[in-house]
């Protein structure tokens, strides 16, 4: 035998140049490596047979308990029980009823992108383009933006709501971009100055980099703030404006201001087809009730028969137009030719005094209470004297012009705040 096995070593040797020893070593425990085999062999099959009988008695058992469960049913639908029960947990689903949209062909149809679109000029705004037709995209992180304000969309096949914030970049493809995100109202942006320069600056960055990218045509919603507190009257879109950039509104006016030269410089180095709409004082519904804006804080304190708070003499003046004015001429703006500053507003003029009358008397008339007095505070600071747009350029360039008399859409406004008061009074007794 040792001879036999030197020979098969030798023999293995010249096959494949490895080393006897390990071989040898290989061989020799052979009869070890087998035995181990056998052993696990014969436990996987004794395994098997265990795991066959318990699937069986746990089929067994299913098949009792579901002929248990047959004969429950049987006697329940015998006796109605099963159609009651069925009845009272069956939900009532009805089919969302939308808001009615025109049709569009595919060539007509456009893909629109409304940043700040569930805030309350935004929200309005998506009415219109849903109603027109078009696809429409909302963008809002929801600082000052409701969703309730666009909930009343969601489900249509032509919406879509995204949770963003504009200050980061925005991957979409889109044909137009109507930018409005931005808080609008002086306790908003002055909340947090740093965040709405942010939010002036590199969020309008970011849209006009996307229009550049999709070569979309971009509006930018900028504001009668850019010409601060001015010394020409009215304001013509060719006024630099009179703006303290160091004051507590900096950051709101500066911010504008930076963005428009944001967007004519895109518009003359990279060719991006820009709108700039310098918009003034509107009211409506969906304000925030607690923005600290003249309308609705007048209208506000006059429906909780508090006194209305005047900062200052009420000496300066104002102009107001309702929502559905501005939502037309930002739309009639974007589908112009027109790529200068055009001012959307109302020329109407009213002093702070007289407006905080005409809700006096709105609000006295609906309630048949008694006129709630006028409270003087100290005057805010930079706080503009004058505000009224000259707004030839819209009436030329786009045939727009406000149609909504200022004292109907009060009326709309004080009935939108007492349902939104109902409701918070409703919600407090609920609690």
């Amino acid at each position: 035998k040792d001879l036999e096995h030197a020979r098969f070593i030798t023999r293995l040797k010249t096959v494949m140049p490895v080393d006897a020893n390990v071989v040898g070593s290989v061989l020799k425990h052979l009869k070890w490596y087998i035995l181990l085999l056998l052993i696990i062999v014969i436990f996987g099959i004794s395994y098997s047979n265990l795991s066959q009988g318990s699937d069986e008695e746990s089929s067994r058992h299913l098949a009792e308990r579901v002929r248990s469960l047959e004969a429950q049913i049987a006697s329940m639908t015998r006796n109605g029980a099963l159609q009651e029960r069925l009845h009272v947990q069956q939900p009532d689903i009805q089919a969302k009823e939308f808001m009615p949209v025109k049709f569009l062909n595919e060539q007509s149809r456009k893909r629109i992108l409304v940043t700040g679109g569930a805030g309350f000029v935004g929200s309005h705004l998506v009415d219109e383009l849903m109603s027109l037709g078009h696809e429409v995209v909302v963008v809002d992180n929801f600082f000052t933006g409701r969703k309730r304000n666009v909930e009343h969309w969601v489900g249509h096949p032509n919406f879509e709501l995204i949770n963003h914030d504009v200050v980061e970049p925005l991957m979409i493809e889109v044909d137009q971009i109507y930018h409005l995100a931005c808080p609008a109202s002086p306790p908003h942006y002055m909340y947090n100055p740093i965040k709405t320069i942010k939010t002036s600056a590199i969020g309008t960055l970011n849209m006009l980099g996307l229009a550049k990218r999709v070569r979309a045509r971009v509006l930018l919603a900028s504001t009668s703030e850019v010409y601060g507190d001015p010394k020409e009257h009215p304001q013509k879109e060719s006024y630099w404006g009179h703006v303290n950039p160091i004051g507590p509104r900096a950051c709101y006016d500066e911010g504008k201001r930076v963005a428009e030269t944001m967007c004519y410089a895109y518009a003359k180095q990279e060719k991006v087809q820009v709108r700039v709409a310098r918009i003034f004082n509107t009211f409506g519904p969906r304000m925030h009730m607690t923005d600290g804006r003249v309308v609705s804080n007048f209208i506000l304190q006059a429906l909780r028969g508090q006194p209305l708070t005047i900062y200052g003499k009420g000496l300066q003046t104002r102009s107001f137009q309702y929502v559905s004015d501005l939502v037309s001429g930002l739309i009639k703006l974007m589908n112009s030719d027109v790529s200068d500053p055009v001012n959307l507003g109302n020329p109407d003029e009213y002093s702070i005094m007289d407006f905080a009358n005409l809700i006096r008397e709105e609000i006295a008339s609906v309630t048949q209470n008694k006129q709630p007095p006028i409270q003087n505070k100290e005057a805010m600071e930079d706080d503009p004297q004058r505000r009224k747009p000259d707004i030839s350029r819209a009436k030329e360039t786009l045939q727009w012009q406000p149609v909504v008399p200022v004292r109907e859409g009060i009326r709309k406004t004080i009935q939108y705040f007492q349902k939104e008061l109902e409701a918070e009074t409703k919600s407090v007794k609920a609690l």
